[in-house]
């Protein structure tokens, strides 16, 4: 990759209208030391982009992150110009690695497109569905690592080494996070007494450890979900739960730390007019870009964290304010597609003052966001769920999103949060021969690892495989290596404890039943 200076592009414009044009005189696009900064008096910028002139060798490879979890399609490939690089690209030429990346916590979305003449970085600016009202504020949209041409051998630790440096101040939790997880078999089917179950399982699973396990009541325990046409709030028990403060407290006496999951930007039953996004069959989506919005999402979550939940699990954010998950495959910008209360800031500053408020009302919990913007939830949550959904129903999506998002997104791990690529769905419907191997690899991964399991159904086999796994994941080490993470989206030789180990994700012969799962 030829070597460019980011503070001369060769071009910069600006979105304003939905038409591209060179920045008007209210505009002004410009660098300061590494930092990107936009100032518009009275224009509506929706996005920036510039662009810079640079050639790379034939054959070369890159590399790229997701605008919130992976969907099974991070990892390396050759040149495809309509291919957006969220957050950071890598590029692997021969020996010699290239990288840019953007800082965490930045205010905007940002993204690089590749072609065959250049590169161009492209910040996203929007408030809701239309350009930012800056009023003459100067925003700095982000700042920019650049490393051209290093000789790196080794592909993984060069981007986890640059992706480290984008992060300064990474929250992670004090000791490792494992344990359980009821919604791989439960589905949200589940009450008082089935989660005090599970604690037990779960808690028998790691007895002798002194890093209790958590056991995370997932959705379902909330007022309006015995219908389960919505999974949103009111945030109090229904009446297969009851008191929530006493559901913790019981969990506790099992020998776990309890975990609550919520979705905060989803609530059914009379607000303010001002607190609405939008309406749907679900509910009222809330709009966060509203003062009072926050205020509420921090009382909730400071209620579930004095009822004595220990980890908090916010779910569907950037679905509720976005209109969209993050998997599209041309997006190159993300934008809510409704109008908003505040439009003088970015959705991606609103964003990162929902967590502020998310993680303020937590206190002392431990803060998981799922379906959260990795690049912005970084240094505010301490795990991240950094992928779409395992399975407990289908080892293909266990083994699409799952090992995918693990390997893809391991350089995050602990540079930024503790990343969770999912559960084990430890069910009947997927073989155990194929679950075994995922539970073993997130137990070595130094990742968190989560199981999802009905007691009653774990045989002997199972609850030793689950132990074993436990008492590896419950003690710290480094994180493991993909080592085959640049010729496949689904690694299957892993570098853990200095020991290679190599896994079988497709069809899985048993010799000892001579029986072949398929995927």
């Amino acid at each position: 990759m030829r070597e460019f200076i980011l503070e001369r592009p060769d071009e910069v414009r600006v979105l304003i209208g939905n038409h591209w044009q060179e920045p008007p005189m209210d505009v002004t696009v410009e660098w300061q030391g590494d930092g990107l900064y936009l100032t518009a008096k009275h224009s509506r910028v929706e996005a920036v982009g510039l662009r810079y002139g640079t050639a790379f060798e034939q054959g070369a490879r890159f590399f790229g992150d997701a605008w919130e979890r992976g969907y099974g399609n991070l990892g390396w490939q050759g040149l495809v110009p309509e291919r957006v690089l969220p957050w950071y690209m890598a590029v692997r030429e021969g020996e010699r690695c290239s990288f840019l990346g953007v800082g965490t916590g930045c205010n905007a979305f940002v993204g690089f497109l590749t072609d065959a003449d250049g590169v161009t970085l492209l910040a996203d600016t929007r408030a809701g569905c239309v350009g930012v009202a800056l009023n003459g504020r100067p925003l700095q949209l982000c700042t920019v690592r650049a490393v051209f041409n290093a000789q790196a051998a080794d592909s993984f630790a060069f981007v986890r080494e640059n992706v480290k440096a984008l992060c300064p101040r990474p929250l992670l939790p004090k000791v490792p996070v494992y344990g359980g997880n009821n919604w791989y078999y439960a589905y949200g089917r589940s009450s008082r007494e089935q989660i005090l179950s599970d604690s037990a399982f779960i808690a028998e699973m790691a007895e002798g450890l002194e890093n209790r396990p958590f056991m995370v009541v997932d959705d379902g325990w909330q007022l309006l979900a015995d219908d389960r046409v919505t999974n949103g709030g009111p945030w109090t028990g229904n009446a297969r739960f009851g008191d929530m403060a006493g559901v913790a407290a019981k969990m506790r006496e099992t020998g776990v730390r309890p975990g609550l999951w919520y979705r905060p930007l989803l609530l059914n039953g009379d607000v303010k007019p001002g607190w609405v996004l939008k309406q749907t069959h679900e509910g009222l989506t809330l709009d966060p870009s509203n003062e009072e919005v926050l205020e509420y999402v921090k009382d909730i979550t400071r209620t579930m964290a004095g009822w004595g939940f220990e980890l908090l699990k916010h779910d569907f954010s950037t679905f509720d304010f976005m209109g969209d998950w993050g998997s599209r495959p041309h997006g190159d910008r993300l934008g809510s597609p409704s109008p908003i209360a505040d439009p003088t800031r970015t959705n991606a500053e609103h964003i990162l003052r929902l967590y502020d408020a998310i993680r303020e009302g937590a206190g002392d919990a431990l803060v998981i966001g799922c379906n959260t913007v990795g690049h912005l939830a970084a240094g505010r949550v301490e795990i991240q769920r950094t992928g779409d959904d395992t399975s407990g129903l289908d080892w293909e999506r266990t083994r699409y999103m799952g090992v995918n998002t693990l390997a893809m997104r391991m350089v995050q791990n602990g540079a930024f949060y503790a990343a969770d690529a999912d559960c084990v769905g430890s069910t009947d419907a997927v073989p155990w021969p194929l679950n075994r191997q995922w539970l073993d690899l997130l137990s070595r991964s130094g990742t968190p690892l989560f199981v999802s399991a009905d007691p009653a159904k774990q045989s002997a086999e199972q609850r030793a495989d689950i132990r074993r796994a436990f008492a590896v994941a419950a003690e710290p080490h480094e994180s493991a290596v993909p080592l085959d993470w640049e010729d496949t989206t689904c690694p299957a030789l892993w570098r853990a404890f200095d020991d290679e180990h190599r896994y079988h994700w497709g069809d899985w012969y048993d010799p000892d039943t001579r029986n072949v799962y398929w995927r």
